[in-house]
């Protein structure tokens, strides 16, 4: 006899098949996809780097303002100078993380922004001329209450003066920790300084309930953990860990190596 349509075998026939369609459907997709998502996350990427530098305005051609005010070098992290081992339009520092050749594991009070690997190279974004920057954009990362958060710093080119800071991913919550992308919070790290003296490698900015000093800046009110999530990745990213050793040289004016092997002299604040 005939099996009926709701026999066991024909529902597991039927549900297999519309499986393997989905998935084929659904793996095309992506695939071809990929592209388009590849392109918006790079565009997304400078969108926010030209928000933190203060170079971007609804209808800005993002694509034209980047190629002709940033200036992106590969920074050997140890050394603080910069290198041509790697692109830095396609230097991945997650993936270097990740690569026991170009990322190492942190431990203990180390691993203070709670990261457990990093680069040991990292990018960053030099806005005007590159012998002598305006600005340096630095990417930052570290541990907040539910998660990782991603952002942007943007310095003066003296090494020490904060400009701005953004977050361009995070999931703190709303109204309490998510406020590190409420515009108000952020205006406070204008002129703020990181470091108190010239020639320390440990910063000295941090989030306080009180703040009133040059190197501090209001915490988040009700989000204690983020406020600490925020110093310690700071106090992280711009310590000897991190760009320390790199901001140091714009600090004291010391010669930077650039990527070409010529030397950049900012003695005084001004390019050779």
């Amino acid at each position: 006899m005939a099996q009926g349509n709701n026999s066991i075998k024909k529902v597991l026939i039927v549900a297999f098949s519309l499986c393997i369609v989905c998935s084929v459907i659904v793996s095309t997709a992506a695939v071809a996809l990929r592209p388009a998502q590849q392109l918006n996350q790079e565009l997304d990427r400078k969108t926010n780097i030209l928000n933190v530098a203060r170079l971007y305005e609804p209808g800005t051609d993002v694509e034209e303002a980047f190629r002709t005010q940033i200036t992106s070098r590969v920074v050997e992290l140890e050394t603080g100078e910069y290198t041509d081992e790697f692109d830095p339009e396609t230097f991945d520092g997650f993936e270097a993380a990740r690569d026991p050749a170009t990322g190492r594991t942190l431990s203990g009070d180390r691993d203070i922004a709670g990261l457990s690997r990093v680069e040991n190279y990292a990018t960053v974004y030099l806005v005007g001329d590159a012998g002598d920057p305006d600005q340096i954009v630095l990417p930052i990362r570290g541990q907040g209450l539910w998660g990782r958060m991603m952002g942007f710093l943007s310095i003066e080119g003296d090494g020490n003066t904060i400009i701005s800071i953004t977050y361009y991913d995070h999931s703190e919550t709303p109204g309490l920790g998510g406020e590190v992308n409420n515009p108000r919070w952020q205006a406070q790290w204008e002129g703020k300084e990181i470091y108190d003296e010239e020639g320390d490698l440990s910063p000295a900015i941090r989030l306080s309930k009180s703040a009133s000093g040059e190197n501090e800046v209001d915490a988040l009110s009700g989000a204690t953990l983020t406020s600490n999530g925020v110093t310690n990745m700071l106090q992280f990213w711009l310590s000897e860990e991190g760009f320390g050793p790199y901001l140091a040289k714009f600090r004291s004016g010391t010669e930077l190596e650039d990527a070409d092997n010529t030397d950049t002299d900012f003695e005084d604040g001004e390019g050779a």
